[in-house]
């Protein structure tokens, strides 16, 4: 019979060890057998059978009704990625997009707000808050668990607002903390272009790459970095703010020719097309749009260049210049490729940031409070400590030696 020894004399640190490794066996996967989840998870039976009482227990898993079969059929589980949910936020200067979504990432629903021009601190927080609390009251049965708010603007690592030119509102807002009093769950802010990076690594166009430039133009431009998997934030979260250096000229006149205004995808469909002028707007925004990102690539290496935001959607047709720019102006030029998240970029990440925090905490077994429902507000806000945000889960190892 197999059986498995853990390194380490802790029990209550094996238990842990143990819970994580099937919680992880079963995370994103259809329902599993006991003997499916002992060979991915490295356990006997024996110890599947008492987590998976644990974690049933628990609220995390659950027996799955078998189908029909000859005989007795196995005992299959799952997890229950019903069992929470997260929010991202994607806060613009006039209009603020929301994505709820289980602790799988499946999104459950999107809403999208408008937000009135020229409104106060208190009065956009409110606004953002009310659009959020509408989203969740037509789902009763969400347990929220953590949300991120994603701004264009610098965020330290508290989840303060450094800095925010299309927000000047929000200047030195502590919005983490500000935002943690909401629904009752932890709270977190980020940068909307580092936001942009998680998403397009977790699902969109650097999937499977860990080191690239994340380039995030609408109404205005930000870059991220993504390093050796994991992003790149700098000592107070300034990393990326390359379009603040003036000599570049991304605030200069061929970007502001395309970025941002209304007409921007029929430029791109009509370069498509061969028109002649739209093809020099295209290149001429190609060009500069090259320089800054030739600093950056020249500086780190990576492997991609990524463009999302309202920009993308030329494809190709901004992709092709920019490669021929960026080998003119590169020793060794990286791959580019134009997001296909669309809008939802930004929210996207913020779900994904709010995803890492409920993994990293998923395994505190001590005690496992049920959640109030989402849409109950909080008697008071708590306090967000500074956490480190990996692009990431952490991935330790089993050590186990089989016994026969």
């Amino acid at each position: 019979m197999k059986g498995q020894a853990l390194v380490g004399g802790d029990p209550a640190v094996l238990r842990r060890l143990n819970l994580e490794a099937v919680l992880r066996a079963l995370r994103g996967r259809e329902p599993m057998t006991t003997s499916q989840i002992s060979k991915a998870a490295s356990l006997s039976r024996q110890t599947v059978d008492q987590v998976l009482d644990d974690l049933a227990r628990l609220g995390w898993v659950e027996e799955v009704a078998p189908g029909k079969s000859i005989g007795r059929p196995a005992r299959r589980h799952r997890f229950r990625a019903d069992a929470g949910h997260v929010l991202g936020i994607d806060v613009g200067a006039h209009s603020v997009l929301l994505l709820l979504a289980d602790l799988d990432g499946r999104l459950i629903d999107t809403r999208r707000a408008a937000l009135a021009a020229g409104p106060t601190r208190e009065e956009r927080l409110a606004a953002i808050r009310d659009a959020a609390a509408g989203l969740l009251a037509e789902h009763p049965a969400a347990r929220l668990r953590a949300l991120c708010v994603g701004v264009p603007g610098i965020v330290d690592g508290t989840g303060r607002v450094r800095l925010s030119t299309p927000l000047p509102e929000w200047n030195d807002l502590h919005l983490a903390e500000e935002a943690s009093g909401w629904f009752d769950c932890p709270a977190f802010a980020e940068n909307d272009a580092n936001l942009a990076a998680l998403a397009e690594h977790w699902r969109g166009a650097a999937q499977g790459t860990d080191d690239f430039i994340q380039l995030l133009t609408g109404h205005r431009t930000g870059a991220a970095l993504v390093l050796g998997g994991r992003l790149h934030r700098g000592r107070t979260g300034a990393a990326g703010e390359i379009a603040g250096l003036a000599i570049l000229g991304w605030d200069g006149s061929d970007l502001a020719d395309l970025r941002g205004e209304a007409d921007t995808a029929q430029v791109f469909a009509a370069a498509a097309d061969g028109d002649p002028a739209a093809l020099d707007r295209v290149e001429r925004f190609a060009r500069t749009y090259a320089q800054g990102t030739a600093a950056m690539v020249l500086t780190v290496n990576p492997d991609l260049v990524v463009i999302s935001g309202g920009i993308s959607v030329a494809g190709e047709i901004l992709a092709v210049p920019m490669r021929r720019h960026l080998g003119r102006l590169c020793l060794d030029a990286p791959e580019v490729r134009a997001s296909q998240l669309g809008a939802e970029t930004v929210a996207l990440g913020a779900v994904r940031l709010a995803l890492d925090h409920v993994d990293r905490n998923l395994f505190d077994f001590r005690s496992a409070p049920e959640p109030r429902p989402a849409a109950d507000p909080a008697p008071a806000p708590a306090p967000v400590p500074a956490v480190e945000r990996p692009l990431n889960q952490d991935v330790f190892e089993l050590r186990t030696t089989a016994t026969t």
